[in-house]
């Protein structure tokens, strides 16, 4: 069950769409309960086309229609998610609960799958396949690509609004046969908030990346410029300032050379940030792709000299990071300390800085355009990336579902 889901984009989509495309090389026949969202930011039909299994089937709980939506600024979708969270809790989702038990209900009478698979957030996806598990006594397996319960993103207005979420997780998590994780960290959260969870109730099964995607690669020829870029939007607290100051300022130490460094932001961009770039004057300097293929953004990737990832919290785990990992280009991390920040260190080929620093981020910036400058840029290490590697990770996930099935 996953309410992202392809046609829809944006990074929310990918890791259950590449475990739906591997899983048959395993002996699975994936069965997708999903949406169709008639309304969302960006979609990406190019990413269908990957499951080319027969053994894959999609069932929607919604008609065939959408329709394209502005990405609401800062200060709207703080708003939003206040208003919506008085209301509705878990998330804005919990509507699409009833047509996702009445769909599964009619999936499982007619196909008698084996195991459920939920993936979140949002997490009405986990109260819905909770539900459907207890109501056919199927095994139910929960994935967890960002926090639930303590995540400040997650609107919880009052105590009692906490209470309540703390209370809804216990819940699906007791009634889960396994729990599924990104990262250590996550799996810690969870053992310190629910002290009837053991250890090996959860598993990890990180992010990562698809070889298919990084190849033919259309790449850039003209390799006298020095490419900057960061894939994806600038999420709620993700503040870019600091890093368009430094490299406004790297520009300005760098005049004689300034026509040969970019700056590339692919993805969709807030207005706000778009006057920002106005602002400092970088528009000569500072390409923006808009709304691209996912194809599309894994090729600006491998055109790029450097990748930059921004993250203001110590929360989520994401997904672009890994895909950084297997373009194997050097990463500036701009992140708090946190396991992110971490694991990005312990590829060998990033600089990291507090999002906020903008001397620390320009000292990262000029040490790698030294570094390009006389072709000695560092290069990913080929068995760090291996572990990351989608269809692997797909792997282990189809060893979980097995242990936990009814086979």
């Amino acid at each position: 069950m996953a309410y992202y889901f392809p046609p829809m984009g944006l990074s929310g989509v990918q890791r259950t769409l590449k475990f739906v495309k591997y899983l048959p090389e395993f002996g699975w026949e994936p069965m997708v309960l999903t949406t169709n969202s008639g309304s969302y930011y960006a979609y990406d039909d190019t990413l269908l086309d990957e499951l080319t299994s027969d053994k894959i089937k999609i069932f929607r709980t919604d008609d065939e229609s959408t329709k394209q939506r502005n990405y609401p600024s800062t200060l709207v979708q703080k708003i939003g998610r206040f208003l919506s969270g008085l209301i509705r809790q878990p998330d804005s989702k919990i509507y699409w609960k009833k047509k996702a038990i009445e769909t599964g209900s009619k999936i499982i009478e007619e196909e008698r799958p084996d195991v459920i698979f939920s993936t979140a957030p949002p997490f009405t996806s986990h109260l819905a396949a909770a539900e459907l598990s207890k109501k056919y006594g199927i095994p139910l397996v929960l994935d967890y690509r960002d926090q639930w319960y303590g995540n400040p993103f997650n609107v919880m207005p009052t105590k009692f609004h906490k209470h309540y979420n703390k209370k809804l997780e216990a819940e699906v998590l007791y009634k889960s046969s396994k729990i599924v994780v990104i990262s250590r960290e996550q799996k810690e959260r969870l053992l310190k908030n629910y002290k009837l969870l053991k250890h090996n109730d959860i598993s990890i099964v990180s992010h990562g990346y698809d070889k298919e995607d990084f190849e033919n690669c259309e790449l850039r020829t003209n390799r006298n410029e020095f490419v900057i870029t960061h894939s994806g939007l600038f999420q709620d607290n993700r503040n870019p300032k600091p890093f368009f100051e430094a490299f406004k300022k790297l520009l300005e130490e760098n005049q004689s050379d300034k026509n040969k460094l970019n700056l590339k932001l692919v993805g969709l961009m807030r207005k706000n940030h778009q006057k920002l770039i106005k602002k400092l004057k970088l528009e000569d300097n500072v390409i923006l792709t808009g709304n691209v293929s996912h194809k599309d953004a894994v090729s600006h990737l491998m055109s790029s000299d450097i990748l930059w990832i921004l993250q203001n919290d110590d929360v989520r785990t994401p997904g672009k990071l890994y895909e950084y990992f297997g373009a194997k280009k050097p990463i500036i991390a701009t992140m708090p300390k946190s396991y992110m920040r971490d694991l990005a260190v312990s590829s060998g080929i990033a600089l990291t800085a507090e999002p906020d620093d903008k001397d620390d981020i320009y000292k990262a910036l000029t040490t790698y355009y030294e570094l390009w400058k006389k072709g000695s840029l560092p290069k990913g290490n080929d068995e760090f990336v291996s572990d990351y590697d989608r269809r692997e990770l797909t792997k282990n996930l189809s060893q979980i579902l097995s242990s936990s099935s009814n086979i």
